[in-house]
């Protein structure tokens, strides 16, 4: 593919979107680790220089594109929360349900999880603080939007549900490389099973987590304790 230059706002908008598009199907193939602006210019029909005239570097390509995949993700959640968590249910049993569908639908999508992982040590590094100020806006009003689902779901946890769903998304990028782990690791754990507790799986490792989380925010609220006394 070549590009004639882009003159006006429409067509350099298009040249935007092109090179997100082709940075997303890259992380179909390869880790994160992987892509780099060299073959993301080859792949696009452009030279890296004319690249860097749209994304100041191949790091915030891929804030952009974590931007992008979290507000896709958020607008699914709510389906499949509604359809995953019974309003009847007791406080508890909505917590765990709500843990459920998010770490089974976080760990469905692992492009996502990669990113999230690179976020803080890598996404964040070798960008302008204006990049960073326009993800964090936005990754702001999308805690913003996850938050109002738990409190709707377990309003139990009260005004801990904003810090619960920051906690969630940090756990997310940590558990992700904690259950990738090396060949020497993988070696390891065969090696000697006393250390199988530590060889995580994403979706119940996440679900558990952030199971806890709800529930010490609900009690922290004070609602696991009316909740265990009226019982």
């Amino acid at each position: 593919m070549t590009f004639q230059r882009a003159r006006s706002a429409e067509q350099r908008e298009e040249r935007r979107r092109t090179i997100l598009d082709t940075a997303l199907a890259m992380l179909d193939e390869m880790p994160v680790a992987d892509v780099s602006l060299n073959e993301l210019s080859r792949r696009v029909g452009l030279a890296k220089s004319n690249v860097l005239r749209y994304f100041e570097s191949r790091e915030a390509v891929l804030l952009e594109l974590l931007d992008r995949a979290l507000r896709d993700w958020l607008a699914e959640l709510a389906g499949e929360l509604a359809a995953g968590v019974d309003a009847a249910g007791s406080a508890a049993e909505r917590g765990e349900r709500f843990a459920a569908v998010v770490a089974h639908s976080l760990a469905r999508r692992t492009v996502l999880c990669d990113l999230i992982g690179a976020q803080a040590g890598v996404l964040e590094h070798n960008v302008s603080v204006d990049v960073v100020v326009r993800f964090k806006r936005s990754a702001l009003a999308g805690l913003d939007t996850m938050a109002e689902l738990v409190r709707h779901y377990v309003p139990e946890v009260g005004e801990e549900a904003a810090t619960v769903c920051l906690f969630a998304m940090i756990l997310t990028g940590g558990l992700w490389t904690h259950c990738r782990p090396s060949p020497s690791a993988l070696a390891a754990y065969e090696a000697d099973p006393a250390l199988a507790a530590l060889h995580l799986d994403l979706a119940p490792a996440l679900q558990s987590g952030l199971a806890l989380l709800i529930a010490g925010a609900t009690q922290r609220n004070g609602a696991g304790a009316v909740e265990g006394s009226t019982a």
